[in-house]
């Protein structure tokens, strides 16, 4: 279906405080919603009729498909309905932005919203465990761990008189709408409540405990689940709530690992959670440059002790000074006998005589504040929890709301708990493939991927007869996850027994030479490198000279260029294509592997290197929002990168609570800032007294971050004091995200696929490459729910040259989400999809 845009209606609202009070459950200060929803079409297509991307997005009634695909949520759309959240068995960070979002969107549309505390157990024990939540209830919530309104296990529920007594408790509370965020085992449980639910109401009937009018007014038990897990077992989605931040506890242990064992050229174990499923063990080995990962789905081949110890032994000859083996805590050989952290400890020291050591991360994985992406996760599947809710009938069926690459979907409940099960089935029938089959395409991409870039001498897999030369280089400003891009595209092209060169300092370095071949080694442990250890120049390939750069790539005899970066590296490959007939050199493929922290590159929704420097700006926002709470009543106005495009500012306002995000693509006027000051001057009347503004780079020309710090001194004087704080270039910097690694992994593999199977068709006998056709010039990214190839010349007329960024952006659509959950009035539009699981589980 068509991408929307921005559908934002934004006033503040009159006379209501920030934070709720008692007094804010029967505010009705904004009125009823129109009962003819054609106004909202029409208020929404004139909010952005300034802009210059509303052109592009088009309006709502005139999009194709809007009615059958897209919901629209307004301001007190639902004031009759009830419903009830609760967390159930382990807990994962990312639970509470979930709570968040499903509180506040609730109460929004005029919902009663009731805490369930301690699972099912407190939906059993009634009483003070069942609580009406307010809006206050889940202030301050986003960056804590675990779960506020607790979980546990619960016998009582299994029984039916447990499960009578929890219908009554509902009952008397009049919900029958309910939100499960848990695992396999808390969804079946809640799929059973409901199966049940007839015959428990005729039962209390009976009994008298339930009136028949309470019985026939909430007769239909309507139930959405959330998986929440930081194992990531669940079939169904791409990510469960939690997995995210384990990787980044994980990976965290790794990288500060990494240097002790260099130091003392030690080996050490690292076991990590995962009973029944790798997920966690897998991707980590995959982002860290792990010498061997044993998970559950793919145990060793007998004669694996030996195997791991020749390999060990071969690293340290050629001069590697430590060794890290990631241990899956369910790992088990073919005979499914477990393999133990200490058990490989022992079989190391006693053949080898390395110092080895084991860490055993355990709960410290469950810890922690939740990362952004978690955050971010949470905050749109508990949002779009409510939507399923209050759009359930009697004949439908519960769902899970999941991820399938970027697009939010709705999957029958029952399909994904069956496929679930269906994996532990085949593991314990030790049916290994299948398992891996069940896990789905990434699981199974991930896998296959990491056992090609993990071998220490690459070995011809495929049966090729010819071998090319390719060559990667990095264009644009540095962004963390361009190491793992290149490690990822020298190796696999090596696997696939090509020659693999790498340019350093960006064009320039090619006009001067700097190009070198890379062996297997060369690129070792460059995944968990912040940077760029090319060397990276903006400079355009149009500045350097087009005729300079075809000699060079003449002289060189490249049959394929993979430029990874950002805005330059996608303008220099359109560049490159539209002068092919002028300059024969550039007829091979060239593919553009986006790489930018501003996520500004057309033809994908998200660059490597953005998901680091979201990270990096949310826990800014954190200290800097305790930093507030301690001074009491002060406002902090946030500067964020991104030239033009305004993703950070956006996203990081969304997943650190902020009250506003000002950004370029959406114009904002003197007034609208003077009614920003009025509602946080209303806010510090709530018990959070702290206020928290972002501000894209480059949102406007005069409304500056000093102007807007000034104004609101100025306004807010004897009520609040303002500050501001320019982040800068420490966007830029750190640690890859287990995310940016794992990313750029998938892309710089994939790259090297697709150019290889261009240069086949376009070979030549005397060798030489001509790739003249579109589809040879490409962007690689994700788009909704695939990574595809975009031609650069089809992304010429989606591209807003002057500001440096696509017409449509994915992520304008949360906008209005931003706005309802820090208490201003908007109109929130969704474009989930429904999908069966399997559908879900074969998106790459």
């Amino acid at each position: 279906m068509a991408q929307i845009g921005t559908e934002v209606v934004d006033r503040p609202l009159p006379e209501q405080p920030a934070d709720d009070t008692e007094a804010h459950e029967e505010d009705d200060t904004i009125g009823e919603l129109p009962t003819d929803l054609s106004g909202i079409n029409a208020d929404i297509t004139s909010s952005t009729a300034n802009s210059p991307f509303n052109k592009f997005r088009g309006s709502i009634c005139a999009t194709e498909g809007y009615e059958k695909n897209l919901h629209v949520l307004a301001k007190n759309q639902y004031t009759d309905r009830a419903m009830g959240i609760f967390t159930s068995g382990g807990d994962a960070q990312g639970m509470n932005p979930a709570v968040r979002a499903i509180v506040r969107m609730g109460i929004y549309l005029g919902c009663k919203v009731y805490f369930i505390h301690e699972g099912y157990q407190g939906l059993v024990d009634g009483g003070n465990s069942i609580r009406q939540a307010t809006w206050a209830s889940v202030s301050g919530i986003l960056d804590d761990g675990g779960t506020i309104i607790g979980s546990a296990r619960c016998k009582d529920f299994r029984e039916k008189p447990g499960r009578l007594r929890a219908a009554k408790n509902l009952i008397d509370h009049g919900i029958n709408n309910i939100v499960c965020i848990g695992g396999d085992g808390s969804l079946t449980g809640a799929n059973l409540f409901r199966k049940e639910w007839d015959s428990l109401l005729k039962e209390l009937v009976e009994t008298k405990e339930v009136t028949q009018e309470n019985a026939d007014k909430y007769k239909n038990l309507n139930i959405v689940g959330l998986v929440g897990s930081i194992d990531n077992d669940f079939c169904g989605t791409d990510m469960t709530i939690g997995a995210d931040s384990a990787l980044h506890r994980v990976m965290e242990a790794i990288d500060c690992i990494t240097t002790t064992a260099s130091s003392h050229q030690r080996c050490f174990v690292m076991e990590v959670m995962g009973r029944h499923c790798g997920y966690l063990a897998l991707v980590t080995a995959l982002g860290s440059d792990a010498d061997w990962v044993f998970i559950p789905e793919s145990p060793p081949e007998p004669g694996w002790e030996d195997q791991l110890c020749n390999k060990l032994k071969s690293t340290r000859e050629m001069g590697q000074r430590l060794n890290i083996i990631i241990l899956a805590e369910g790992a088990i050989d073919t005979e499914g006998r477990p393999i133990t952290s200490d058990g490989v400890k022992e079989l190391i020291s006693t053949r080898l005589k390395y110092d080895t050591r084991v860490t055993i991360l355990g709960h410290v994985q469950r810890g922690g504040c939740p990362s952004a992406f978690d955050r971010l996760l949470g905050t749109r599947m508990g949002t779009e929890a409510v939507l399923a809710l209050m759009e359930a009938t009697a004949t439908s069926q519960p769902v899970v709301i999941a991820i399938s690459g970027n697009q939010t979907v709705r999957v029958p409940l029952m399909q994904c708990v069956e496929k679930t099960l269906a994996v532990a089935q085949a593991m314990h029938a030790k049916k290994f493939k299948e398992a891996q089959e069940l896990r789905g395409r990434s699981f199974k991409g991930n896998l296959e991927t990491y056992i090609r870039l993990s071998k220490l001498r690459p070995k011809v897999v495929s049966n090729k007869q010819c071998s090319f030369n390719l060559a990667v280089i990095n264009v644009g400003s540095p962004a963390c996850g361009v190491n793992a891009a290149v490690r990822s595209i020298i190796r696999y092209g090596l696997c696939e027994g090509h020659k693999m060169y790498a340019i350093f300092d960006g064009f320039e370095g090619l006009i001067n030479n700097q190009v070198k071949s890379l062996d297997w080694v060369a690129v070792n442990g460059w995944s968990s490198v912040g940077g760029s250890l090319l060397g990276c120049q903006k400079t355009l390939a149009s500045k350097v000279g087009l005729a300079k750069l075809a000699e060079k790539i003449r002289e060189h005899n490249f049959h394929a260029l993979l430029i990874i970066g950002g805005y330059e590296a996608y303008l220099s490959i359109l560049q490159m294509y539209e002068a092919r007939n002028q300059y024969p050199a550039f007829q091979i493929p060239l593919i553009c592997i986006p790489a930018t922290i501003a996520n500004n590159v057309p033809g994908t929704e998200f660059c490597i290197g953005a998901d680091t420097a979201l990270n990096e700006i949310v826990k800014i926002c954190d200290k800097i929002k305790q930093s507030a709470q301690g001074s009491k009543r002060r406002i902090f106005v946030i500067e964020t990168m991104g030239g033009y495009c305004g993703y950070l500012a956006t996203m990081a306002a969304l997943a650190s609570g902020a009250d506003q995000a000002y950004i370029y693509e959406e114009p904002f006027t003197i007034k609208d800032l003077i009614d920003d000051v009025d509602h946080l001057r209303k806010k510090m009347e709530g018990h959070l007294k702290r206020g928290l503004l972002l501000r894209n780079e480059r949102a406007n020309e005069h409304y500056s971050t000093d102007f807007i710090t000034k104004l609101l001194q100025e306004e807010g004087k004897g009520v609040f004091s303002a500050r501001s704080n320019v982040l800068g270039h420490m966007q830029q910097g750190g640690l890859p995200s287990p995310f940016d690694r794992a990313f750029a992994t998938k892309l710089g593999c994939k790259a090297v696929t697709y150019a290889v199977s261009l240069i086949e068709k376009a070979a030549t006998q005397d060798g030489k490459v001509i790739c003249n056709t579109a589809e040879s010039a490409v962007v690689l990214g994700l788009i909704k729910r695939q990574n595809e190839f975009t031609s650069v010349e089809s992304l010429k007329l989606k591209t807003d040259t002057e500001h440096r960024m696509p017409l449509e952006q994915w992520w304008l659509k949360l906008r209005p989400l931003l706005r309802i959950l820090a208490k201003h009035e908007s109109v929130y539009v969704s474009d989930l999809m429904e999908a069966g699981v399997e559908e879900v589980d074969q998106s790459q």
